[in-house]
This record gives structure tokens, C-alpha cells and sequence, in this order.
């Protein structure tokens, strides 16, 4: 049974996993709530997605110790849909992408965050980080800091840096107390595990949380707490089967938003996986989360919640905290919901400066700050996707934020790599000429190739290109070779094309250009594949 227990990572070390989930457990509180908000929803829509989430996840997800619940990057992608429809077929298209993110599992896409490269995921650290302090700094506004939530009355989203200049920030006293008591929730995390004992016994956030919530009520300072925002006080989630017509018109109202969610889900969660195997030096499973995250988002569509994915500033927290089991994820999604069965009155006194100052931590600890050391040090273009792709997604969202940094990286790889091709001219003892091509043929080099070769200049009739230091990658590439040997036949000349190995010989014959045609090779001294293009 242990063996079991360990082998599906529930837990190494039960203590520091259940402590590391309570004090998530408090900080999802104020993040659903906040995001329910965003979405145009009640709270306990919210709520109900941290805990579903939360729990799916942690159960059946491709990552221990990765946190999940309602998130800001899908709430903004969910608000239209509810301002113009209603919550009832938010419902749906959240189960819809459920079902969309498990079919990601089943056919294996997670493997392409593969394909998301380093400097992207630079920029998508860093860019969360900031975006995170941003949101942070609602709190610092007089009202509620929901009001403050950047949406546009037609649903449309804000950037992020917007809360700076919408103005409604506190004044006097009572911004003296939410700076102090933010700056020494952040003193205790930085300070409380240096402390010999003690500092080993509960996680440093907990720790914190508790500590300033007993200043606050002990004397009785004027700052806001969890339970300004909204009641957290609830019963338990009852299924309901989203009430919408079963019709095609429905599908095509909700499938768009369902993509999207879908999208947006699986790149942010799959890129906090990413992020916490390289903090752990473990290594997740990309499918089983696509699986695990679309199982939660199914049942959230069917139990009256706003679906959600990762979250990477509750992930930190856990990790941080030590918390490295599924374990702690469960516990902190039953502690939720325990939350708001039983002990709401008592979450409701926690300071929101508590929260503000531990999430402060998460941005410090979040953010990359070796990338800026490294700027001058980097290739320029590598250097210039970092910066793009934080600024789009501190402006935008950061589904576009990754999908333009990966177009960007791809682009800037094409072009250099379409630079590395050139050739080797010579003559065989046979008197053929032969050209030796160095590099990758693709669409990118296409060009490049056409000017390294002349079959008008060539005084040979029979030409050979050697591709044992190239391969060819594309159909563009296959065009590129056929055009050349209808050119060498109108010249009066043969092409041969020699060394090329099996994968680039089966592009070829699946395009039906090739004729195979097996000759000695006097020049190498051995038995070597000829090639001849024929028209196509």
C-alpha cells in the first residue's frame, strides 16, 4: 500500500503537504472570489471551480504539487458570454472545454509545449509575475477592490497596467496600515524560516497569515478583510445540467468561447507544469494533464462553476511552502470547501494586506530575475522575445503572449537557418559535376539553394547533387528539386541526386517524383542510391 501511495506521488511527507495546503487553501479564497467577480458570476461560482478544480486535478492530473482553481486568464475570455447570454451557458461552454481538453489528452497534444521555447517561457514567468503584482495593487484602492477589476463594460479586456492609472487609491491611515501590514506579512515569510525550530514546524506563509490576522483583530485596526470582498459562507455544489437549448445554435454560440478556455487552460497550465519541473527537477506528465484538467472543467460545467486551469501563484506557493505531494492540492481543495461549509465567519477576519503581502512573496519568488542579467549576453532576438512576450502578456492575455513568442521564434530560427545553406563545387573522375549541399532545404532556403546552382553555366551533362551533409524538409524543398531538374532536361543535361538518406528518399516517393535507379559510385566506393527527378 505505501509503495502505492508513493508511486502515485500522494505524499512524501504528509505534514508539510497538508500545512502547505491550508495556507493555499487561504489564498485561493480572495483569488476565486476576485475572479468570480471578473467574470460577472457569484462568488460561490468561484468558489465551487477552486475547489472542483483544485481536487480533479490533484487527483488525476499529470503533476503533483501543482495547484489549480478559477483563474483571471479565463475569466476575462468568459465575461462577453455571460453578459450577453447569461451564466447558464457559461455553464455549458465551460463543460464543453472540458470535453475539448480531453480530447488534447487522448491524442496526446501536450507534447507540442515542447515546441514553446526558452525564451517564451522566460517571458511568460515574467510577464505573470508582473500581472500578478498588478492585481495585487486592487487591494491598495479605497471600495471594493473588485471594482477595480480590468473589464470594459462590453466585456472586453483591459491591459493589465491599466490599475495604475484608473486611479481610486487610498488615502492616510488607511493606506499607512495596508502598506504596513502588507510589508510585514512579506518581513515574516522572508524572516520566519530562518528561525531554528519552529521555522521547520509550520510553512512560513501560514505562519504569517496567522500571525497578522491576530494584530489585526487584537487591535482592532481599520483595514479591509476577506470578508469585504463577499460571503464565503455556502452549502455543497449540487449537480445541474446547464439549462440551454440542446440545439445547433447553441454549439455555435458556445463552441468559440470553449476553444478558447480550452486554449488558454492548457497553455497556462501546461506551462506552470513546466515551470515546477524545473523547480523540482521532476518531470510531469503533459497528457494526464490535459486529461485531469478537462475531467475538472467537465464536472464544473455540470455542478454550476466557472471552469478553470493552473495557477501559477498558488503552484509557487505550494512549492515554496514544501508542499511537493498530490496531497497537498487535495487538502487544499477540501480545506476550501471546508471553508465555506463550516469556518466562513472565521475566513472572512483574515486581512486582505495578509493575502496581498504573501502573494508580494510570490511575485519575487516568480519572477526570472537571472533574464535580466543575461539580456547583453543573449542573442539579440532572443533577448527582444522575452520582452515581447512579457509586454503582451502584462497588455493582452497570455495565450497570445505564447502564440506570438513561439511565431516569433520560429520565424527568427527559419531565417538563420536559411542562411546555412551553400555548396562545394567539383569534378568526379567520371567527369561529372557535382555539387555538395551543406544545410537544411526548406521554404525558408529555398532561395538561397536556387543561386548555388546553374545548370546554363554547367559545361557537364551529367550533374550530381550530393545531399550527405543536407536534408531536405519540405514540400517547398521537393518543388525547389523538381524545377531544377526540368531545367537541367530542357538544358540537355542529366541530374542525379546521391546520399540522400531514407527519410528524405520516402518525401520524395510519396511526392511521386523519383525514380530509384542503383549504380556504382567510383567517387565514394560504394554502392549509392541515384535519384532521377522526372517531370511532376
Amino acid at each position: 500500500m505505501l509503495r502505492l501511495v508513493r508511486r502515485f506521488h500522494l505524499t512524501q511527507d504528509p505534514k508539510t503537504d497538508i500545512l502547505s495546503g491550508l495556507t493555499v487553501a487561504l489564498a485561493l479564497v480572495p483569488e476565486a472570489i476576485a475572479f468570480a467577480f471578473v467574470a460577472k458570476v457569484d462568488p460561490l461560482v468561484g468558489l465551487y471551480a477552486a475547489f472542483f478544480v483544485g481536487l480533479i486535478t490533484s487527483i488525476f492530473g499529470g503533476r503533483s504539487g501543482m495547484i489549480s482553481g478559477a483563474t483571471g486568464a479565463m475569466a476575462v475570455a468568459m465575461v462577453g458570454l455571460v453578459m450577453v447570454y447569461g451564466v447558464e451557458y457559461l455553464f455549458a461552454a465551460v463543460a464543453l472545454t472540458g470535453v475539448l481538453q480531453l480530447l488534447a489528452g487522448v491524442f496526446h497534444l501536450g507534447k507540442f509545449i515542447r515546441l514553446v521555447p526558452h525564451p517564451v517561457m522566460l517571458g511568460f514567468v515574467n510577464g505573470l509575475a508582473i500581472v500578478i503584482f498588478l492585481a495585487q495593487l486592487n487591494q491598495f484602492k479605497s471600495g471594493n477592490p473588485t471594482d477595480h477589476a480590468p473589464v470594459t463594460e462590453t466585456g472586453g479586456a483591459h491591459s493589465a497596467i491599466d490599475v495604475i492609472f484608473n486611479g481610486g487609491w487610498m488615502q492616510g491611515p488607511q493606506m499607512m496600515i495596508m502598506v504596513g501590514l502588507t510589508a510585514l506579512t512579506m518581513a515574516l515569510i522572508w524572516a520566519f524560516p530562518k528561525l531554528p525550530k519552529i521555522g521547520k514546524i509550520i510553512p512560513a506563509p501560514l505562519a504569517s497569515i496567522l500571525i497578522v490576522s491576530a494584530l489585526v483583530i487584537g487591535f482592532n485596526l481599520d483595514t479591509r478583510t476577506v470578508g469585504d470582498l463577499a460571503s464565503v459562507q455556502g452549502g455543497l455544489p449540487s449537480f445541474h445540467i446547464p439549462m440551454v437549448p440542446f440545439t445547433l445554435e447553441t454549439l455555435f454560440i458556445i463552441f468559440p468561447i470553449a476553444l478558447t478556455l480550452a486554449a488558454i487552460g492548457l497553455i497556462e497550465s501546461l506551462l506552470t507544469l513546466t515551470l515546477i519541473d524545473e523547480i523540482t527537477e521532476t518531470r510531469g506528465r503533459t497528457s494526464q494533464e490535459c486529461v485531469g484538467q478537462g475531467m475538472a472543467n467537465v464536472t464544473c460545467g455540470f455542478f454550476g462553476a466557472m471552469g478553470g486551469c493552473a495557477m501559477i501563484g498558488q503552484s509557487m506557493i505550494n512549492i515554496k511552502s514544501g508542499g511537493r505531494g498530490r496531497l497537498s492540492g487535495i487538502t487544499a481543495a477540501v480545506a476550501l470547501l471546508c471553508f465555506i461549509l463550516f469556518t466562513s465567519q472565521w475566513i472572512e477576519m483574515i486581512p486582505l494586506a495578509a493575502l496581498t503581502g504573501l502573494m508580494m512573496m510570490v511575485v519575487i519568488g516568480t519572477f526570472a530575475w537571472a533574464s535580466i542579467r543575461i539580456m547583453n549576453k543573449i542573442p539579440r532576438e532572443d533577448a527582444f522575445v522575452i520582452i515581447l512576450v512579457t509586454g503582451v502578456t502584462v497588455a493582452h492575455d497570455l495565450a497570445l503572449a505564447v502564440v506570438i513568442g513561439v511565431i516569433v521564434s520560429a520565424l527568427v530560427y527559419a531565417w538563420k537557418s536559411a542562411q546555412h545553406v551553400w555548396a562545394e563545387q567539383a569534378v568526379s573522375e567520371e567527369g561529372h559535376k557535382v555539387y555538395k549541399l551543406h544545410g537544411p532545404l526548406f521554404f525558408g532556403s529555398i532561395a538561397n539553394f536556387r543561386d548555388l546552382i546553374s545548370p546554363q553555366n554547367d559545361e557537364q551533362t551529367e550533374v550530381v547533387l550530393d545531399f550527405k551533409n543536407a536534408r531536405v524538409w519540405d514540400h517547398s524543398a521537393i518543388e525547389a528539386i523538381d524545377a531544377l531538374a526540368t531545367k537541367y532536361e530542357d538544358a540537355g543535361k542529366k541530374l542525379h541526386l546521391v546520399h540522400l538518406s531514407a527519410d528524405c528518399r520516402l518525401l520524395l516517393k510519396h511526392a511521386d517524383m523519383v525514380e530509384e535507379n542503383v549504380m556504382e559510385d567510383p567517387q565514394y566506393g560504394v554502392a549509392t542510391n541515384y535519384v532521377r527527378v522526372s517531370e511532376g
